[in-house]
């Protein structure tokens, strides 16, 4: 850890160059038509609850819980520095429970800035280096629910109804910053995650919350250029770090873009093999083709000691736009890690652009079958957005299949059910939120996976538009 003078001297030339940059976003050019604050885009500009959606289909009686679903949603943004990673988190969710949609809830993560905006009470607890916006993710954890980011924000847990926030470093035991995309052992009840600090370029962190909801291991990793490291995954042996080409980028931060992440060719691609109790000195880094990874799907160790991780890879990431991601490839890829060799082979399993996949997460960390993905626009990978398909991959067959919601209508991540505790890997269904963009409103889908190209299994109205997000995740009751 720091030491108070470290700690003193970051401190004074973060504040100068906070106030630089504040200086210098002033002077950005103006932005017309930004593509993440309009069109689809558009924010929303208030908070709903409605109760007994109307549903099409039967939404199965063994969903009992809720599906929540965060991304940002900007107030008062401002065009010339903002960045779709950056916006204010809005947090979405639905209660299904006996067959019925009971109600639909959307809530403004309460950070100091939107409750500055609003007029409200800020949300409760204490935050972490000045910065409480919480945007990324949300998901149980240790039977709570909790709203996530990276490089920044401790968590916020969240009540049942949605109604109440608080900031909580997990009941005082996180030391730092957290991650959008904590790993949950099914084998263990722990989760594993990567953690990285905005201003800190030369450490990340390996994070185990234990099934109590407590942390557990903080164990540095030193690293070069800091590193954007959105996810990680994990396997029986190792957890895998994605020390990959984007990085801190001081030209930017000092310009005034709230996204100070840059694609930064001089930086080693690798991937580090950590074993999961293992020091830093332990890692096996692994060199691999420069690109990017924001979302690994699974790992798994194979019994010669390589391992196996599908990932969807991008050819550059964050190169040309300051508004968000500007991908123009990418694929579903099958990486084999060889410790001996300290190199990774990449194989292809789908070249179409896509992104967000998700396994049965009941099989993370070993060898599984089916991984679904949200199909991308051919050629306009830029903006996570533009497609109509969900992609359902037999990785054992090698074959795929294809679901199209149709003309205008826009799928987010879907995340998988099984169907009861014993159901086999593709016994369950498929929830998530679907744009009608001309109809400006918003379905939640459920599909049956064993019926992956059929008619949905039931359809909620929500009678909005629900602006295009992050990730989502199925909390079911306790």
């Amino acid at each position: 850890m720091a030491s108070s003078v470290e700690t003193l001297i970051r401190s004074t030339v973060a504040k100068g160059v906070t106030a630089l940059a504040g200086f210098n976003r002033k002077r950005l050019p103006p932005v017309e038509d930004h593509p993440f604050l309009t069109g689809i885009h558009a924010p929303m500009t208030d908070e709903k609850t409605l109760t007994e959606l109307p549903v099409s289909g039967t939404i199965p009686a063994a969903l009992d819980g809720r599906y929540l679903r965060i991304g940002p949603n900007p107030i008062a943004a401002d065009p010339r520095s903002h960045h779709w990673f950056s916006g204010d988190g809005m947090v979405h969710g639905l209660r299904l429970q006996n067959g019925r949609a009971l109600w639909y809830k959307n809530r403004w993560i309460r950070s100091k800035r939107v409750a500055e905006l609003r007029g409200v009470e800020a949300a409760p607890g204490p935050r972490h280096g000045g910065f409480d916006t919480v945007n990324t993710n949300v998901t149980g954890i240790g039977g709570r629910t909790w709203a996530l980011v990276e490089a920044g924000s401790y968590p916020v847990e969240l009540s049942d109804d949605l109604d109440e926030q608080t900031y909580n470093p997990f009941d005082d035991t996180l030391l730092g910053s957290f991650s959008a995309h904590p790993h949950f052992d099914p084998l263990t009840g722990e989760n594993h995650a990567i953690c990285y600090e905005g201003m800190d370029q030369n450490v990340v962190r390996h994070v185990v919350v234990s099934a109590e909801g407590k942390v557990v291991r903080e164990e540095p990793i030193p690293v070069q250029h800091g590193p954007s490291i959105h996810d990680c995954a994990i396997t029986a042996r190792y957890v895998l770090v994605f020390d990959l080409p984007v990085t801190f980028s001081m030209k930017k931060l000092i310009a005034g873009h709230n996204f100070p992440y840059a694609w930064n060719p001089d930086h080693r691609a690798r991937v580090g093999l950590l074993p999961r109790q293992g020091k830093a000195e332990d890692i096996i880094w692994c060199d691999v083709e420069p690109c990017y990874v924001f979302h690994p799907c699974n790992a798994y160790d194979l019994p010669d000691g390589r391992v196996v991780v599908d990932v969807v890879a991008h050819e550059s990431m964050f190169g040309r736009s300051a508004h968000g991601p500007d991908s123009v490839a990418s694929a579903f890829e099958r990486w084999t890690i060889d410790p001996a060799a300290h190199r990774v082979a990449r194989q292809a399993i789908d070249a179409s652009p896509q992104e967000f996949p998700r396994p049965d997460e009941r099989l993370t960390g070993e060898p599984y079958r089916y991984a679904y993905a949200m199909a991308l626009p051919e050629g306009r990978a830029d903006q996570f957005l533009g497609a109509t398909k969900l992609y359902k991959h037999d990785l054992e067959t090698g074959t795929r299949q294809v679901h199209d919601f149709g003309d205008g209508r826009y799928p987010g991540e879907f995340v998988f059910v099984p169907a009861h505790a014993a159901a086999a890997e593709d016994e369950g269904w498929l929830i998530g939120l679907v744009v009608n963009y001309p109809a400006e409103s918003t379905d939640l889908v459920i599909l049956n996976a064993r019926d992956f190209e059929g008619e949905p299994q039931a359809s909620i109205r929500v009678p909005h538009r629900v602006p295009p997000g992050f990730h989502g995740n199925w909390v079911a009751s306790a």
